[in-house]
């Protein structure tokens, strides 16, 4: 998926950019309104994400004039919480969703699931590894036939894992992406989640999130988890 990240706070376009990446989306980054606008109507975007306040031309223009030319590529504005007027004139607009800064990697990746969601159609969308089963839609897990109940950030830390069977991640790159930035990096939030989970999940022989040690965590590929 190509998204097209308009912000020219160059923290959060970083922030935004990285955790983006790591979920494999293709990003190009725009922090001003009047190159993001040739590169909206010229580009083949699946979603842009699109700041208000811009050197140059402004988010709401932007959105107005794709609008006015029949473009309906799919736009989440990111709004500051003072902005109420221009968040209601963006939706008017014809703007998808918005969601306000600060925000965490996981809420603007479930906005934008959902967002991608309604306008191609899909109706489901499921991560399985052998016996266990997460429905990204109802935020629904299952071990087998049996439910388990996780936490909102158990939930989220256990999906950003299992999209990417194998890789390692620093406690710092799950600080980022999974909880947001700004949070002590000297925190055991990772640490007390990851057991968390582990005690939901890891029976008949199956472990499914493994310690580097010195390094991180990475969700291990199905037949590689006795």
């Amino acid at each position: 998926m190509k998204i097209l990240l308009v912000e020219d706070e160059a923290k959060i376009a970083r922030f935004v950019r990285k955790g983006l990446e790591t979920q494999g989306f293709s990003v190009t980054v725009s922090g001003d309104g009047d190159e993001a606008f040739a590169l909206a109507a010229a580009g083949s975007f699946d979603v842009i994400l699109l700041d208000i306040m811009l050197p140059g031309r402004d988010g709401l223009s932007i959105l107005k004039e794709l609008r006015e030319h029949r473009n309906t590529v799919p736009v989440i504005l990111l709004t500051a919480r003072s902005e109420m007027n221009e968040r209601v004139e963006g939706l008017n607009l014809g703007a998808d969703d918005y969601i306000t800064k600060p925000f965490f990697m996981d809420e603007l990746l479930a906005r934008l699931r959902a967002v991608v969601r309604r306008t191609s159609g899909e109706t489901l969308s499921v991560l399985r590894s052998g016996p266990l089963m997460l429905n990204l839609i109802t935020r629904h897990a299952q071990y087998g036939e049996e439910e388990i109940i996780f936490a909102p950030r158990e939930f989220s830390l256990l999906e950003h894992l299992m999209r990417s069977p194998g890789k390692i991640f620093t406690r710092d790159q799950l600080l980022e992406q999974v909880w947001g930035y700004g949070f002590d990096p000297q925190t055991n939030l990772v640490e007390v989640c990851i057991r968390r989970i582990r005690e939901k999940t890891d029976r008949d022989g199956e472990q499914f999130i493994e310690t580097v040690r010195g390094v991180g965590y990475r969700f291990k590929p199905e037949g590689n988890r006795e």
